[in-house]
């Protein structure tokens, strides 16, 4: 009953089984209706494919499903595969006929139907029991959950039956939410392996089919910056919905200049989260989710969990940096990518990095002023440089080998732009001035110079603000296991050590980025 969908990559096909365990009857009857909740067992990652009108007899084989249409035997039946999701057939269903010994009675009962079991077997007594749930609850406990313990994929401890059911109620969402996505466009190639296990449906995700091939009620997921205008005229002309891939808040151990592939991604179809002109999918969550407690505790559990570990998007601090400006107020400023999407589109009216570090400099002039510049600048990939002259007519310091971690842990406050640096030091008890819009201005939590919008009424406490960002927006895939997971389980896998990249591609990456600075230092750019 119980599977591990097909994820593409997974390298964990089934769960592990341990020692039988001892289930009670109310942990039976829980992940019953649970179960029933969350539509999971079986395939239901499979096709839907579309019933006629009506409502029908199931009849469950080895080779698949016929489908009748109840009361008019002579309608031809539909015959199904085995690969399809049983649950909207159950939906549709006056009776589900099946084998006493096939797990599809047993989850047939659990969707409510009426059970019609054939031969000897172990579901055999679910035949007209007109829905008893107690039955339902013994007979998933006796043969499914008491057997042997189910083991977490990620962990390897049992996994109690509510946490398994959890787990796959969760894949299940995230499969669902996939369906209406017919192709997936601007992937990046040495991206595809850990996207494409988050953008999976059930069916194999299409990285090349053509823009103007897609039709009105289409969805396109979209990496945006790598379409070329001609590709966003065609999705723009075809009419689809465009749905924004971006990378998570909690991205890797590496470098995207580096060609690190992100093991955290967003899908957004309402905006992007760092655009401030409309609402995105991350700014209706902090206006409107209820962050109930258990959520709350998750977060700051993760906060404390980054916080300790020293972890940021793209590494983990290693030691402590030592503060150089005596007892003066140490404040961070921020460099990034000016020709990013972030900073064009919600940098407002800072023109560049200079203009920042100026900035920051006329509020805070008695400060001991640092200044890091962004990683895949100061790598050659990207715009942004500063030469370092310009900078320390404003800066006292210039940080560049030390990651960002180390930095927040040791200054008072930050200026930023759009920078998640910015994020980063808030979880951090840091004071964070922000200079344009980026999605963490507007909620009480931060200084904001920028134009935030009107919408952002509601006031946050940084545990919503982080469940939010952190739990509620992103996906997460264990570079482990392959598998989609959550925060939690790949934060504890990057403060081991655990990454997934080519090492070839990275290196290649970086001795371009090294070759590219040196012909700007050539040029007197430097």
């Amino acid at each position: 009953m119980f599977l591990i969908p097909p994820f593409p990559g997974r390298r964990v096909s089934e769960f592990g089984r341990g020692e039988p365990s001892r289930v009670t009857r109310g942990d039976a009857a829980a992940a019953l209706e649970a179960i029933a909740t969350a539509r999971i067992g079986g395939c239901f990652w499979g096709g839907q494919p579309p019933l006629p009108e009506g409502c029908w007899t199931l009849h469950k084989s080895a080779q698949g499903w016929q489908v009748e249409r109840a009361g008019v035997p002579a309608l031809p039946p539909l015959h199904l595969t085995n690969d399809v999701d049983p649950w909207p057939l159950f939906d549709r269903a006056t009776q589900v006929h099946c084998h006493a010994d096939d797990e599809t009675a047993l989850l047939a009962a659990v969707a409510g139907c009426t059970v019609i079991t054939e031969g000897n077997g172990r579901y055999a007594p679910l035949s007209d029991t007109a829905g008893d749930r107690t039955l339902i609850a013994d007979l998933l406990r006796t043969h499914i959950l008491e057997p042997a313990s189910f083991l977490d994929p990620f962990t390897g401890a049992p996994l109690p039956p509510i946490a398994l059911v959890g787990l796959l109620a969760h894949w299940r969402q995230l499969i669902d939410s996939n369906r209406p996505i017919a192709c997936a466009l601007g992937m990046a190639f040495w991206k595809r392996e850990t996207v494409e296990p988050l953008l999976w449906s059930g069916r194999q995700v299409e990285f090349a089919r053509p823009a103007d091939g897609l039709a009105k009620n289409d969805f396109a997921a979209i990496w945006r910056s790598r379409l070329s205008p001609q590709d966003l005229a065609a999705l723009a002309k075809s009419g689809c919905r465009e749905v924004e891939v971006e990378d998570g808040f909690i991205r890797s151990a590496g470098l995207g200049a580096d060609c690190v592939p992100p093991l955290s991604i967003v899908v957004d179809a309402e905006g992007i989260y760092f655009n401030p002109a409309k609402p995105s999918a991350l700014e209706t969550i902090l206006c409107q989710h209820a962050f109930d407690s258990a959520l709350l505790a998750q977060a700051a559990s993760l906060r404390e969990t980054i916080v300790a570990a020293g972890l940021s998007k793209y590494a983990q601090r290693t030691e402590r940096a030592k503060r150089p400006g005596g007892r003066r107020e140490h404040v961070l400023v921020t460099g990034q990518v000016e020709d990013d999407r972030s900073v064009l589109e919600g940098g407002g009216d800072v023109k560049g990095n200079l203009d920042l570090l100026q900035r920051a400099r006329a509020s805070s002039p008695e400060a001991f002023l640092i200044y890091k510049p962004h990683p895949d600048v100061d790598a050659g990939h990207r715009a942004g440089h500063v030469p370092d002259t310009a900078v320390l007519e404003h800066a006292d310091l210039i940080v560049r080998d030390a990651g960002i971690s180390h930095v927040l842990d040791m200054v008072d406050s930050l200026h930023v732009l759009t920078s998640l640096a910015g994020f980063e030091g808030l979880i951090r008890g840091k004071k964070v001035t922000t200079h344009g819009v980026p999605f963490y201005a507007g909620w009480g939590l931060t200084t904001d110079l920028g134009s935030v919008p009107a919408r952002r009424a509601r006031r946050l406490t940084i545990d919503e603000l982080v469940a939010g960002a952190l739990l509620v927006y992103p996906r997460y895939l264990d570079p482990e296991t392959g598998l989609p997971c959550t925060a939690h389980t790949l934060v504890s896998r990057l403060v081991g050590g655990s990454t997934r990249h080519n090492p070839l591609i990275v290196t290649a990456r970086r001795l371009q980025g090294k070759a590219s600075h040196a012909v700007k230092r050539i040029g007197g750019r430097s």
